[in-house]
């Protein structure tokens, strides 16, 4: 969902008959199944609800790849609005009946007599936006006796004097035509009420049975939330993990801790295969200065509770470098996942680790992590990361299980 409210989403699985498919092109005649118009989506945050998309059309990129449009209600937002609706039950002419048809118009249009209130042309400014233009409702009716008390300028024979025509400056575009029709005449029964439409931001989306969804676009200010359908599966409830400040600052110590030997280890192995062979243990043994720290940046730590029994389960996605004057191939930026699991006594057991650097995209792929997110409808929650790599972009769904994670789904790099 980008800031200005707009938003698209990409099918990413679907599971049907206990099995993963990849949702993008999962019975695709040709459009895929996942993106059938009028497909409902419940967009979570961490498992809460953030609100419903409904699919209204789909769109296709140039390489093949499947999104869908839609419309977006946030939770807690009234619904909105309908336009005409028929009645349940034909009306009591008789009794309620105000008269035949008549043609009506807004007051703000009616002609008014003329004098010198009326010498003056008054002009309208209309503002239109990206879902809908919105006017002012229409001032109220002039009394009989107001126009009976106007001072009578003109007599009834001489005809009123011809209005000069509008003038548009250079260089602006004429009013559309729906801008012009704003104040058509309606041919109805009874009072006119005159409404504005409400003003529904456009959305994009996707998925279908039991469908993971996530938005796949990357820059900044966009946030990528998953959503999924699933008319009988488990009501949404969050998937976090309550901590004390001083508890999360502990956690963030200890995983930052694990992140930095495994960066370590990364410079290590890359310091050998460029350079020559790695420093001997006995140059960081005790007594000797503790070899450079990694500094790391853009730090996304979110401890969870996935399985609902009060048991913190911590994903940290982080980019670290190296210090100038440390023994590492220069110019490198690493990238870091790691998913670690805590005991009662708050020890971590790492779960599952990548780490990767902007040289080797190619061997292996650069997480991000999306969120938590329940794949299979059995309450329990899920990891859904996306990968980066030089063949493109995918979605990963990770089950852990103990202290080691089970990928459910992996997905095909695209764009």
């Amino acid at each position: 969902m980008a800031p200005n409210g707009k938003a698209h989403l990409v099918p990413v699985v679907i599971m049907y008959d206990g099995e993963f498919y990849d949702a993008g092109v999962y019975k695709a005649s040709p459009v895929p199944m996942a993106l059938e118009p009028g497909t409902v989506y419940e967009a979570e945050r961490t498992g809460a609800s953030l609100g419903l998309f409904t699919i209204t059309g789909d769109l296709q990129s140039h390489n093949n790849t499947w999104m869908a449009e839609g419309t977006f209600q946030p939770a807690g937002s009234k619904p909105r609005s309908k336009g005409q609706v028929a009645e349940s039950a034909p009306r009591d002419i008789e009794e309620k009946d105000s008269g035949p048809p008549k043609l009506r118009r807004p007051e703000s249009e009616k002609p008014k007599p003329p004098g010198p209130a009326n010498a003056q042309a008054s002009g309208s400014t209309s503002t239109s936006g990206s879902t809908s233009t919105s006017a002012s409702p229409p001032p109220a009716a002039t009394s009989a006796s107001t126009t009976a008390s106007a001072p009578p300028a003109q007599s009834a024979s001489t005809p009123p004097p011809p209005q000069q025509p509008s003038t548009t400056k250079a260089g602006t575009n004429p009013p559309s035509a729906d801008q012009q029709d704003v104040y058509r005449p309606v041919l109805e029964r009874g009072k006119v009420q005159w409404t504005t439409p409400p003003k529904t931001p456009p959305v994009k989306g996707s998925a279908s049975p039991h469908a993971p969804a996530a938005a796949a676009t990357s820059s900044s200010g966009v946030q990528v939330i998953p959503a999924i359908s699933d008319a009988g599966g488990p009501e949404p409830h969050p998937y976090t993990y309550p901590m004390k400040p001083e508890e999360e600052q502990q956690l963030r110590k200890k995983i930052l801790a694990m992140a930095a030997a495994d960066v370590l280890a990364r410079v290590q192995q890359l310091w050998s295969e460029t350079v020559g062979p790695a420093e001997p243990r006995h140059a960081t043994q005790r007594g000797k200065a503790k070899p450079p720290q990694p500094v790391f940046d853009n730090i996304q730590l979110h401890v969870l509770d996935l399985s609902l029994s009060n048991e913190p389960v911590a994903v940290l996605t982080a980019t670290a470098r190296m210090p100038q004057t440390a023994r590492a191939p220069a110019g490198f930026q690493y990238y870091v996942a790691e998913v670690a699991h805590a005991d009662i006594y708050g020890d971590l057991h790492k779960a599952f680790s990548q780490v990767t650097d902007d040289h080797h995209l190619d061997l292996l792929a650069r997480y991000e992590f999306i969120d938590a997110v329940d794949a299979d409808g059995d309450g329990r929650g899920e990891l859904l990361f996306r990968t980066i790599s030089e063949a493109g972009k995918a979605y990963t769904i990770f089950r852990l299980i103990g202290d080691q994670v089970w990928p459910l789904f992996q997905g095909t790099p695209g764009s």
